[in-house]
């Protein structure tokens, strides 16, 4: 008998050893060690990579980041048994024996360090990096993860899975963001861990030593990000990955599905119902009963017999139609997606170069190899049978992937641009790259419209092809504040477009959980209503006349904050900052931000704090951060760095707004997003300090805001002189706003506004105003008229290109 001799790798650790040498180059140190190989790269002065090879092959993930490094010398200095490289922010010193990292400020503060004992090590195939845990270290972030706000202490894994019917603590979902923001002692820092195998956090859970972060297979390739606070930190991890592309303002709005709408008739009524009813609505989501025997790129000929005339008709009622798109293709001679896939040889492969195939809706299936370039030409193509009959929104699900069994065989191959590797490598990736395949080739066949495109599993980067939504939650209060968190913490990884099912996808919600559902996705930045199949109707005047109300009035509320919506998203796609955004960004370091009571809090947009809260409760506890805040109803006015009592009824969510804020609004929203008037609100909170929001506006739809066809000005509140300071006009898009006025809320006794229109002329007016000071009150459906300044209004927006002050 032979002995078998069994690597050390493959029984207990496998640490780096120490290093042997090294060379640099412009933005590369290149280091050898006793047992690997490690490559540091600097990106920015923020963002420095690790990429460590036990072997020297270089395993790279192809699709997440799209930074190059900087391509300068580096700073490095060499004395004491340490290499120090220095950017402008970060000092990254590498112990030579052993091989240790560590990151400091410029000043010499211990941002991050190795374990000094462990390192980064291998057990096998597993490769992990063992990180000291600092005093006080919080953790979060990761993206859609249940559980707490503060991570520390728990452990998770990315492995994207359908997850039906979730539980509030259940792990893996279905996407995949490993990157994390870890805080203390006043510094923050994050790690995205750039492999797509599947991986493992350990935040401190069951020890008391260290954080950790693996991977299953593959090389440890991670970016270290630091800036001085959690924004700048989205930031650079956005800059790595991608900012995601301004979506259509149409898609914004109010989306109804259910699993699902059949035939044309019902779909046709539907929409009827929401005009008849004055509830404003864009979009008509159709689930999988519109294909022939679920089968994509095909429609029911009974339950559909033209769906052009339906879509056209839809169209003419101010809806736009969004289809479900699966990947699974079915194995059936004469189905002209299966021959033409045949013949394009676009199918994910076993080992054996034949065809893999899988179980799911239309029966056995074979799925597209979507790493494939000629593979994701091809889903275009064939998306042209929806576009030619004006679908311009797409719904990507199943791409975890999702099969029958869910045991999708790790054997399987994928192309990856022509180096191939298997499902561990492939699968969590496979939903981002459908999300791409889908983006690109609607974008392209939709002649210059931003296409809308939503899916279920994606991969770091996800935000440059899709919204994201939470998959099959719950009718029930607790699914509900889970799906507030995982939305927030998607927004903590780089996906400012998320949302979840209101009402909860499985189950039946009552009158009250429904009610509130849509109170708080009316401040959600995906707003959907979506139910399944064998469930109760669950639109918004199927709960009686008391919820009908209540959701039109909430659903209306969002439609006049569209100016602030609208230009929160196109924030998200300039800096990184998610529009619904944990309270941690803005209040990193204030511990009740994370306290079980107020870790569902989050601001929406800039300036709206939005404080979630249970179906069944009439009175809740809300922790209102420093600085001032007025409630939104009443115009209240309440210190910060307190806990209040709050009021939260079935007609009320608890919602606040920071002071010195700037809220544009428009009164005159009707139907749709196409129907929001042209009179602008601009709703002023006195505060003690000086504030800016940057609106922004352009036509919706087409991409012509690339080219500068959009109108962009920054409104200033100087709050020391009683100024409101409008910009003059960045951009060459003709504003749709033709009068303005301003609504000021905690100031007293203002009888007289002076306007300074200067660059139109050089008089000074003077008006008086007799209105009092009134607050927003979507109970009753109406925004405040306010102090009116229609002067200003009656100039064509064209003309008012200059800056405009307004005193008081």
């Amino acid at each position: 008998m032979i002995d078998t001799p069994i690597s050390t790798r493959n029984k207990t650790n496998n640490s780096l050893g120490n290093l042997k040498e090294y060379k640099t180059s412009e933005g590369l140190l290149e280091c050898v060690l006793d047992n690997a190989f490690v490559n540091i790269s600097v990106y920015s002065d923020s963002v420095i990579k690790t990429h460590i090879s036990f072997d020297g092959h270089w395993d790279h993930n192809p699709y997440s980041v799209i930074q190059s490094p900087l391509n300068r010398e580096l700073t490095i200095s060499d004395e004491n048994g340490c290499i120090e490289l220095h950017t402008s922010k970060i000092v990254l010193t590498i112990n030579k024996s052993p091989f240790r990292l560590t990151f400091k400020t410029s000043d010499g503060k211990v941002i991050n360090e190795d374990d000094q004992a462990f390192g980064t090590a291998s057990i096998g195939e597993q490769i992990t990096t063992y990180k000291k845990l600092q005093n006080g270290e919080r953790f979060i972030g990761l993206g859609e993860k249940t559980g707490p706000l503060d991570r520390r202490g728990s452990g998770y894994q990315h492995w994207n899975t359908d997850h039906f019917g979730y539980g509030p603590e259940s792990d893996p979902l279905y996407c995949s963001t490993p990157f994390y923001i870890g805080l203390h002692n006043g510094l923050s820092y994050g790690v995205y861990l750039d492999n797509s195998h599947k991986s493992h956090f350990n935040f401190g859970a069951s020890n008391d030593r260290f954080s950790s972060f693996s991977v299953d297979s593959g090389d440890m390739c991670y970016y270290f990000i630091y800036n001085d606070n959690v924004q700048g930190i989205l930031k650079s991890y956005s800059e790595l990955t991608g900012f995601m592309p301004l979506p259509p303002i149409w898609s914004i709005g109010y989306q109804q599905c259910r699993y699902s709408y059949y035939p044309d008739k019902q779909v046709s009524r539907l929409a009827e119902t929401f005009r008849d009813k004055e509830i404003p609505a864009d979009v008509i989501v159709l689930d999988i009963h519109y294909m022939e025997k679920y089968k994509i790129f095909t429609w029911d000929g009974e339950k559909f017999p033209n769906p052009k005339a339906l879509v056209g008709h839809l169209k003419s009622l101010g809806f736009h139609v969004v289809v479900m798109c699966d990947p699974g293709i079915k194995i059936e001679e004469g189905y002209e997606a299966y021959q033409s896939g045949i013949e394009n040889d676009v199918f994910i492969k076993y080992p054996d170069g034949s065809n893999y195939s899988g179980s799911v809706w239309p029966g056995l299936c074979h799925f597209p190899d979507f790493t494939k370039d000629k593979t994701r030409h091809w889903w275009g193509e064939q998306l042209k049978s929806y576009t030619e009959i004006g679908v311009d929104g797409f719904w990507n699900d199943m791409n975890e992937i999702a099969t029958w069994g869910q045991m999708l065989p790790e054997l399987i191959e994928f192309d990856f641009q022509g180096d191939k590797a298997t499902a561990r490598k492939g699968r969590n990736i496979y939903g981002f790259q459908m999300s791409r395949a889908t983006y690109e080739g609607t974008k392209n066949n939709l002649n210059g419209l931003r296409p809308f495109n939503l899916t279920r599993a994606g991969f770091s980067g996800i935000q440059r092809y899709a919204a994201v939504w939470t998959g099959d939650n719950v009718a029930n209060d607790e699914h509900m504040l889970v799906g507030v968190r995982l939305v927030n913490s998607m927004g903590l990884a780089g996906i400012a477009f998320a949302g979840y099912d209101v009402g909860g996808f499985v189950g039946n919600a009552n009158e009250a959980l429904f009610a509130r559902w849509v109170q708080i996705g009316a401040f959600s930045p995906f707003f959907r209503g979506h139910s399944m199949i064998n469930s109760r109707d669950s639109e918004p005047w199927s709960y009686g006349e008391q919820v009908e109300e209540i959701s039109k009035n909430y659903i209306t509320l969002r439609y006049k904050l569209m100016p602030y919506l609208y230009s929160s998203f196109y924030e998200a796609t300039q800096t990184g900052l998610p529009v619904s955004r944990s309270l941690a960004i803005d209040y990193t370091f204030d511990n009740k931000v994370y306290d079980h009571e107020y870790q569902n809090q989050y601001l929406f947009g800039q300036s709206i704090l939005v404080a979630p809260v249970e179906s069944n409760k009439h009175l809740t506890k809300v922790y209102l951060p420093e600085g001032e805040w007025y409630d939104f109803l009443t115009d209240k006015k309440h210190q910060g760095n307190s806990e209040i009592i709050a009021e939260c009824g079935i007609e009320n969510l608890p919602v606040y707004v920071r002071a010195s804020a700037i809220i544009p609004v428009t009164p005159q929203a009707k139907t749709n997003t196409q129907n929001l008037g042209n009179v602008l609100e601009l709703h002023i909170y006195k505060g003690s300090e000086n504030n800016s929001f940057v609106y922004y506006e352009d036509d919706g739809e087409s991409f012509a805001h690339e080219a500068g066809s959009y109108y962009k000005r920054v409104i200033k509140y100087v709050a020391d002189k009683n100024q409101v300071i409008i910009s003059e006009v960045d951009g060459a898009y003709d504003s749709k706003i033709k009068n303005l006025h301003i609504c000021f809320h905690g100031f007293k006794g203002i009888n007289e506004c002076t306007i300074n229109k200067s660059g139109v002329n050089a008089e000074h007016h003077s008006y008086r105003f007799t209105n009092p000071i009134s607050n927003f009150d979507p109970i009753d459906s109406e925004v405040c008229d306010g102090l009116k300044i229609e002067q200003i209004a009656t100039i064509k927006t064209k003309n008012l290109g200059s800056e405009i002050v307004i005193s008081w």
